[in-house]
């Protein structure tokens, strides 16, 4: 049984529908239609006018010349007759009096002699009492008391009436001194349709009206719509990037007002994005010379790092224990900053669009295999890798990619991390998940974000903050998307989604990304050896404050 509630829902739906449906979306359109209303509105007014006021004119016209006829031929016909007449005489007189240039009927009706009523009519009985409204003969036949605003007792009264669908004038008077009392019938025929040829010609005028307002309206549509078309796909340029387009501005209206306006928008925009672009390119640049030149001294502390803590693993305890907390911090500190260089460098390379991808065709397996293996996390990690599905996409990303999400897991989630690998149609769909806390709502927005720490309180970590980005710029140059969630088994669980098919034509005009960009001069061959090192990056201590905790 369908209820009230459903009845409105349902009318109510309808009714959003038919209005969608109405609603006009094209501002030509609305323009065109506002212009046929405006028109039509005017031109009915004025053909309604028109028409009323000829109406009006011509009926009164023909009405005063009918009355006019008849009440003179009352006074010069019926006005002789004796008071008495007989029927012979009433019907002469009626025949008379319609002989006249209006070309009425006329019904003469008095008491002869005897006291009997006889009837005198021009048209042998077609014009009858029975044709005169009652209220009429009420009139004529009323006695007015004699003043000195109404010097006569009976008046000459008239009615408009539609017999048979065709317009008649009726009018009526009664002789002065007992004579007799005389009708008319006229015909308007000829007025109405004089009437009607007026109503058609002024409804085909109202519709030509109406089509040259159609006309105008699109002509004056083109004429605004124009500019604004040209502005819109001026502010679609913009929106694609670029900004230096502009509008040609003639004239002082509005809309060249409006087209002076967004020039100067364009021009404030293309500035301020050159200004921002140049400090953008300024700071990629520093940030590439400063890691640049960081690996000449990083090189030198490194191996001294080496040998330290070479001594401090030594059965001969070279090193004095006072001073061996602060080289190992020195040993962890060190190696700290060489990660930190290492990311650095690749997130230039990523920023500058040189990071390039050479693709090779592995088992999936067996490469995530060989990560784990290579950092010793087999014992840690429960891997679910199907052999026998082939992939082509660069090996070494996807280690980079591996060894980010599984170290970043081992070391905020806790182990067992499982790895789970499947094929769905032209996707690779690789699952990290941990059996950790998860990772809050608040942080997750923000899990890839450079740098972003999830508590305050920890502002160091032995990671550089940037592995996940990293492992997300490394998924995206194949194609491919990283998205960070919470289990509802518990933990978190990273997805890793890469096309099988990972390889692309190359750019000819790509910079090679060993190659110095300008105004960065020659490295040594100390900084070329590190930066192979960077592009091997596995940053498994990566802080969870960017991937959760």
């Amino acid at each position: 049984m369908t209820k009230p509630q459903d009845k409105l829902r349902g009318w109510a739906a309808a009714r959003r529908t038919i209005m969608a449906g109405l609603r006009f979306t094209s501002l030509r359109l609305r323009l065109v239609v506002v212009f046929g209303l405006v028109a039509l509105t005017a031109a009915v007014s004025a053909s309604g006018i028109a028409y009323w006021l000829n109406r009006e004119a011509v009926l009164t016209r023909t009405q005063d010349a009918v009355l006019g006829d008849f009440q003179q031929t009352m006074q010069t016909r019926a006005s002789t007759l004796r008071q008495h007449p007989t029927q012979e005489e009433l019907q002469r007189a009626a025949g008379q009096m319609a002989n006249s240039s209006q070309r009425f009927s006329v019904l003469l009706i008095a008491e002869d002699e005897n006291g009997e009523t006889v009837r005198g009519n021009s048209d042998l009985d077609t014009f009858t009492l029975q044709d005169v409204p009652p209220s009429l003969q009420k009139a004529v036949n009323k006695e007015q008391t004699i003043s000195s605003n109404n010097k006569y007792a009976y008046h000459l009264y008239w009615q408009r009436t539609v017999q048979d669908d065709k317009p008649y004038l009726v009018g009526g008077a009664k002789v002065i001194g007992g004579g007799p009392t005389g009708y008319m019938l006229k015909s308007l025929e000829p007025e109405a349709k004089d009437l009607n040829s007026l109503a058609w010609s002024l409804g085909i005028a109202t519709g030509l009206a109406l089509i040259g307002s159609a006309l105008l309206a699109q002509a004056a549509a083109t004429t605004v719509l124009k500019p604004v078309h040209r502005l819109g796909t001026a502010a679609r340029r913009l929106g694609e990037g670029k900004l230096d387009t502009r509008l040609r501005v003639s004239g002082t209206d509005e809309l060249a007002d409006l087209s002076r306006t967004f020039n100067r928008t364009a021009e404030a925009l293309e500035k301020r994005v050159k200004d921002m672009s140049s400090r953008d390119e300024a700071s990629r640049r520093f940030v590439a010379d400063m890691s640049h030149e960081l690996r000449t001294p990083l090189t030198a502390i490194t191996a001294v790092t080496e040998v330290l803590e070479e001594e401090l693993d030594a059965e001969t305890g070279s090193v004095d224990p006072m001073i061996e907390p602060a080289v190992r911090l020195v040993v962890s500190e060190t190696r700290r900053l060489n990660n930190l260089v290492e990311n650095l460098m690749e997130v230039t390379r990523f920023d500058a669009g040189t990071a390039r991808l050479v693709s090779d065709t592995v088992d999936i397996a067996d490469q995530i295999t060989a990560c784990i293996d290579a950092r010793a996390w087999l014992d840690a990690v429960d891997l679910d890798a199907p052999r026998g599905i082939m992939a082509h996409i660069d090996p070494r990303r996807l280690d980079v990619i591996l060894a980010n999400l599984i170290g970043n897991a081992l070391k905020h989630g806790g182990s067992p991390v499982r790895v789970r690998v499947c094929a769905e149609g032209t996707d690779l769909l690789i699952e990290v998940r941990d059996h950790g806390p998860g990772i809050p709502e608040d942080v997750l927005p923000h899990v890839f974000d450079r740098f972003y720490k999830a508590s305050a309180s920890r502002p160091r970590s032995e990671g550089s903050g940037l592995g996940l980005s990293i492992a997300l710029e490394n998924a995206h140059i194949h194609g491919g998307e990283i998205t960070a969630a919470n289990s509802p088994k518990g933990g978190a669980i990273f997805t890793l989604r890469l096309p099988l098919d990972a390889s692309e034509p190359e750019p000819e005009d790509l910079e090679d990304p060993d190659t110095p960009g300008p105004g960065l001069g020659a490295r040594t061959g100390a900084g070329d050896a590190i930066r192979a090192g960077a592009d091997t990056d596995t940053d498994a201590d990566a802080d969870r404050s960017e991937g959760g905790v």
